[in-house]
C-alpha cells in the first residue's frame, strides 16, 4: 500500500469539506432567491385586495421589475453549481424555483389571460428550458408552478366575484378547465405531481361553483359560457 489509512481518508475528509462548503454556498444564494420570490409573491398578493382588480397592471410591472434580480440571482447560482452535477444539487433550489415559475405564470395570466408556456418561464429566470442544458427549468418544477397556479386562481375567482368583476370569474373557470384537460393527457409518475393534479380537479369543481352561483343569482355576463369538467 502506497497510501497509510490516514492519509486516504484525508483525501474523503476534505472531499465532504469542500461538498459541505459548496452545499453552504448554495443554500446562501437560494436562501437570497427566497427572499426575492417572497416579495414577488407578496406584491402580487395585491391584486387580492378591494382596490387590487384596477392595480393589476402596475403590481404586475413591480413583480416583473423583481424578476430582473432573480435572473442576476440564478445567474450567481449557475457559477457556483459544478459542471455536469445540476441534479445532485437540484433539491436546494427546485421548491423556490416552483414558486417563481407560480409567479410568472400569474403575471403573465393576469396580464394576458394566456397560459404561461416552459420557455417563457426560463426567460423569466434567464436559464434555459432545454434540459439538455447545464442548468434549466425542470419540468417537473414547471408543472408544479402551473399548478399552483391554479390554486392562486380558484382564490382570485372568488374575489373577483365578490368585488363585482363577474366576467374574470368565467374566464378563469374556461382556463383552468383547459389545463384540467392538458394535465390529463400526460402520464404523471411525479408522486406530487398527481397529487397537486387531484388538486386541481378540486380547484376546477370551485371556480365551476362560483361561475354557476353568479349564473343562478343572474350575475353572469351574458354570452358567458359555464365549464363542465369531467372526472
Amino acid at each position: 500500500m502506497t497510501q497509510s489509512y490516514s492519509e486516504i481518508f484525508s483525501v474523503f475528509q476534505k472531499y465532504m469539506e469542500e461538498e459541505d462548503n459548496l452545499r453552504e454556498a448554495i443554500r446562501v444564494i437560494v436562501k437570497e432567491i427566497e427572499q426575492t420570490s417572497r416579495e414577488i409573491i407578496t406584491l402580487l398578493q395585491g391584486v387580492h385586495k378591494a382596490k387590487g382588480l384596477s392595480q393589476i397592471p402596475t403590481l404586475c410591472q413591480k413583480a416583473r421589475e423583481h424578476f430582473l434580480t432573480v435572473k442576476k440571482q440564478y445567474a450567481v447560482l449557475q457559477e457556483k453549481v459544478p459542471i455536469d452535477e445540476y441534479y445532485r444539487y437540484h433539491e436546494h433550489w427546485r421548491f423556490v424555483t416552483q414558486r417563481l415559475v407560480f409567479s410568472a405564470a400569474f403575471i403573465v395570466y393576469l396580464e394576458s389571460g394566456k397560459l404561461l408556456e416552459r420557455e417563457e418561464a426560463a426567460k423569466f429566470l434567464g436559464i434555459s428550458a432545454n434540459p439538455t442544458d447545464q442548468f434549466h427549468v425542470e419540468l417537473d418544477d414547471y408543472l408544479l408552478g402551473l399548478l399552483l397556479l391554479a390554486d392562486e386562481l380558484t382564490r382570485f375567482s372568488l374575489n373577483c366575484a365578490t368585488y363585482g368583476d363577474y366576467s374574470r370569474p368565467v374566464q378563469i373557470s374556461e382556463f383552468v378547465s383547459e389545463m384540467n384537460v392538458g394535465f390529463r393527457l400526460l402520464n404523471l409518475k411525479n408522486d406530487l405531481l398527481r397529487k397537486k393534479f387531484d388538486g386541481l380537479k378540486y380547484n376546477l369543481k370551485k371556480v365551476e361553483e362560483v361561475v354557476y352561483d353568479l349564473s343562478i343569482r343572474g350575475l353572469k355576463p351574458n354570452g358567458e359560457s359555464i365549464s363542465v369538467s369531467q372526472t
